[in-house]
């Protein structure tokens, strides 16, 4: 074979295989989206999405399934967790990329991953032996409640400690693009070093502090075993940050595989999948609306 026609043989390949994967990529969301509303659609031919996300009683046995308590409980623990990690996470960010020493920074880097690689029922344990007793014993009392402390302040306390990571290592990556120039121009203004790292860093860095927080929400919404073992499990609309809960991701593991042999039972935990799907796509699309929006206005 001629050199050239070989050459363009082997890009012709090479190119058609990183297209089919990337269409691969492209379609997956779809197809476990498609996936997960065909498994849920014995339960939808019967009864209402709207009464299913919004009615919270749950008595599979009795044919009732309402989703809402589930719904709530995420969202509780969730938000809870991001609003308990944000600030850590945003402040650590600045101090490492902008006060510490370089060597500090260096020596941050692998506690972090070794954060992100500790297994979530590592998590889920030292919740039970550190937060679940802390909140029963010494935070509740102040407050006037008795509790067992397995509730959603727990689980959001020990989600917030998982997703810190995560969250934390997008934000140093976002703070170490920024151009020195921008700081350098600032100081030599006679800008102090907190006013510049507020009015010109953080404002610069706002479409990625954005983006690290929303898939942070993202990644907070779905996590399963940690939450599990220490939030308390009980299908019932919390009326307080003391009071138990039960997450979706929390649903499905507990139920999923023993109940396959009942089909609408089946069929109702493939919904809460399809649910957990439809809102962590609806937090990227929103976070990723927002980074657009705030790039056209920089």
């Amino acid at each position: 074979m001629i050199p050239w026609l070989k050459r363009h043989s082997r890009s012709r390949i090479h190119g058609i295989w990183m297209i089919l994967t990337l269409v691969f990529v492209i379609l997956m969301p779809f197809f476990l989206g498609v996936g997960l509303y065909l498994k849920s659609s014995m339960l939808l031919g019967q009864e209402s999405l709207w009464d299913l996300l919004f009615s919270s009683e749950w008595k599979p046995l009795s044919g009732k399934f309402g989703f809402l308590s589930f719904i709530i409980s995420s969202t509780w623990v969730t938000l809870l967790a991001l609003l308990i990690a944000g600030p850590i996470c945003l402040l650590t960010a600045i101090h490492l990329t902008q006060y510490a020493r370089s060597y500090v920074l260096r020596l941050m880097h692998p506690v972090i991953d070794i954060l992100a690689g500790i297994p979530s029922v590592i998590y889920g344990v030292w919740g039970i032996l550190v937060i679940v007793p802390f909140i029963s014993r010494y935070l509740a009392p102040v407050f006037g409640v008795e509790v067992s402390g397995y509730s959603i302040l727990a689980g959001a306390v020990v989600l917030a400690v998982m997703i810190i990571p995560f969250i934390l290592n997008i934000l140093i990556e976002v703070f170490n693009t920024i151009p020195d120039e921008l700081s350098e121009a600032s100081l030599s203004l006679g800008a102090s070093k907190w006013q510049t790292v507020k009015r010109v860093l953080v404002k610069k860095a706002f479409p990625g502090i954005v983006s690290a927080f929303g898939l942070g929400l993202s990644r907070a919404f779905g996590e399963t075993i940690a939450v599990l073992m220490v939030v308390g499990n009980v299908a019932k609309i919390p009326e307080g940050v003391f009071q138990p809960g039960y997450p979706l991701p929390a649903l499905i593991a507990n139920n999923y595989g023993e109940m396959l042999s009942i089909p609408m039972y089946d069929s109702a935990l493939m919904l809460a999948a399809f649910v957990l799907f439809a809102v962590v796509l609806f937090f990227n699309l929103i976070s990723r609306l927002t980074i657009i929006r705030l790039e056209k206005h920089q």
